[in-house]
């Protein structure tokens, strides 16, 4: 699945105000900074602005998913190891590509992780 593509299908409004003080942009950026980290941070701190809450709630399942399945992998040996490198090179040409389209205020589809956060963030 090419990714460019998938992140050109979705749209949130980010131009409602957030509860943080910054712009929608900047804060579902920082939302990806330190993956999961930042996305629990962002998922407490904002309350009012849905396209943030979506990033911050990709960001905490995606990168929370793929931090458990590289810890998993490690205990594997060999291969575990070999395929934790794979791993870690797609999750980081992923979060570029999350970054970027969350600063010009788009977002991806991330097959599992997108369904997941756009029925949270859209409940609260």
């Amino acid at each position: 699945m090419d990714i460019t593509y998938a992140c050109n299908t979705l749209s949130l409004e980010s131009t409602e105000r957030t509860s943080t003080g910054l712009q929608p942009e900047v804060a579902a950026v920082l939302s990806y900074v330190l993956g999961w980290v930042t996305g629990i941070f962002f998922l407490i701190a904002e309350r009012e602005n849905k396209f943030v809450r979506f990033h911050a709630l990709q960001s905490t399942i995606l990168f929370g998913t793929l931090t458990i399945a590289g810890i998993l992998l490690a205990l594997v040996p060999v291969v575990g190891s070999i395929i934790n490198v794979f791993l870690i090179f797609g999750a980081f040409i992923l979060w570029i590509e999350l970054i970027v389209k969350a600063s010009m205020g788009g977002t991806c589809n991330i097959p599992f992780a997108t369904r997941i956060a756009r029925r949270m963030a859209h409940k609260a």
